[in-house]
């Protein structure tokens, strides 16, 4: 029964991102052109064409709060034990604050003691675009939204198993869908 309703939330998102035209993005937001089209979307595991959202800065200054700002479009970070997602222990699923796209799965969470929301594993890995930052002085793999490019914290190989991962996410990135039955 759970999987059904998760496949469910999932493809209605997906065939939303493919049978809507966004209306919520004013066409001065959305920039794509047919000479960079392989930057305007990407591919889910699934086979679906899902549409990267680009917005200027002022956009996302009117969409989110300072602090939402800060972490999603500045890879600020969170202070830690201070997220209003790091204590939830509702079945549901994870979504980018910025865009909604569905991210993680409350199956996959575990409290890390780190003090910010942590999962062993990710809903599909081509919604989440892995790159590697230096800004403590050493390598970590950072976490950014595939649809907005929105930062969502980094990844870590000390995560539990099955995976060994500890999807390490900024609350303040993420909001959350509780599984209606």
């Amino acid at each position: 029964m759970k999987i059904g309703v998760y496949f469910i939330v999932i493809m209605s998102f997906f065939v939303a991102c493919k049978t809507k035209n966004s209306n919520n993005l004013k066409t001065s937001d959305v920039e794509v052109t047919s000479t960079d089209i392989s930057k305007s979307y990407f591919i889910n595991k699934l086979g679906d064409t899902i549409p990267k959202i680009v917005k200027s800065n002022e956009s996302w200054k009117q969409l989110l709060t300072p602090l939402e700002y800060n972490v999603l479009r500045e890879k600020g970070t969170e202070r830690a034990f201070t997220g209003d997602l790091l204590e939830n222990k509702t079945e549901g699923l994870y979504t980018c604050r910025g865009c909604g796209l569905p991210l993680f799965d409350s199956k996959h969470k575990f409290d890390s003691g780190t003090g910010w929301p942590s999962f062993f594993n990710v809903l599909d890995k081509n919604l989440i675009i892995e790159d590697t930052d230096y800004d403590l002085g050493y390598p970590r793999k950072e976490l950014t939204c595939g649809k907005c490019g929105g930062h969502l914290g980094h990844v870590f190989s000390d995560g539990p198993k099955p995976t060994g991962l500890r999807y390490c996410i900024n609350s303040v990135s993420l909001d959350f869908v509780k599984t209606e039955y």
